[in-house]
């Protein structure tokens, strides 16, 4: 399977995030989304449904809670739509109203400082679809380092910029993350489907002032010729060549 790096895909989260805050869409009364909807306010909740290839979070961890509920409500859109109108443009027409929660499971309390915006994040990660394939992960990149953020201000997808409020480094958590605040409505093809929800295990690697130096290539290492052949005795000259006297 074909690697999904974060790094390679950020650009794409630009233009997702300007759809999650700007462009209408299509829900509500009109979609069905894998998303919660309005969740108790600091409550316990039941997690979304997901593979059991997913590796189940620690009896230790916390209960699944809500990090956001989001209530978006469109500048135009149609208070009524008539039976006659055919399915197609009437999942094309904007909802009155969108909620969605993204929710989240404490696997393991950091110890170290509180994560601050702003701040230079080395995070470790595994994400998955919500039929248990595994899409990406640090842990199996090349050389296996956390990846690098600069917290609030990364370009990368609209929930890893505000999902690490209340971590602390050496913290572990899970995030479910809905499309709106992921790949959006037209996912990322042909990894991320259309409308994906992501499952994240996130761990605070460490957190810093100052941006990560980058990495320098290595350099080459100066090539010795091979030493040129000397003819012994026993060599006959080469065609052409006059024997010494």
């Amino acid at each position: 399977m074909k690697t999904f790096t974060l790094l390679a895909m950020t650009t794409a989260a630009l233009s997702v995030a300007a759809q999650t805050s700007s462009t209408p869409h299509t829900t509500s009364a009109h979609h069905t989304a894998p998303t919660h909807a309005a969740a108790p306010v600091g409550g316990c909740v039941t997690p979304p449904v997901v593979s059991s290839k997913i590796p189940a979070p620690p009896a230790s961890a916390s209960c699944t809670k809500v990090l956001y509920t989001v209530t978006r409500t469109p500048e135009t859109y149609f208070d009524y739509v008539s039976p006659v109108v055919s399915p197609e443009l009437r999942e094309s027409l904007p909802a009155p109203k969108e909620t969605f929660s993204m929710l989240y499971t404490e696997i393991t309390p950091g110890t170290g400082a509180l994560v601050q915006r702003g701040e230079f994040l080395s995070v470790k990660y595994t994400g998955w679809l919500t039929d248990g394939t595994k899409f990406d992960s640090s842990y199996d990149h090349p050389d296996g380092e956390p990846f690098p953020l600069q917290y609030g201000q990364a370009r990368v997808i609209p929930a890893w910029n505000i999902g690490f409020e209340g971590m602390r480094v050496g913290g572990k958590r899970r995030l479910y993350i809905p499309f709106q605040l992921a790949y959006g409505e037209a996912g990322r093809l042909p990894t991320i489907p259309k409308r994906a929800m992501l499952i994240f295990d996130l761990e605070v690697a460490a957190q810093s002032d100052k941006a990560p130096e980058p990495k320098r290539e290595p350099e080459p290492k100066p090539v010795t010729p091979p030493p040129a052949d000397t003819p012994k005795a026993s060599t006959p000259p080469a065609a052409g060549a006059t024997p010494r006297q």
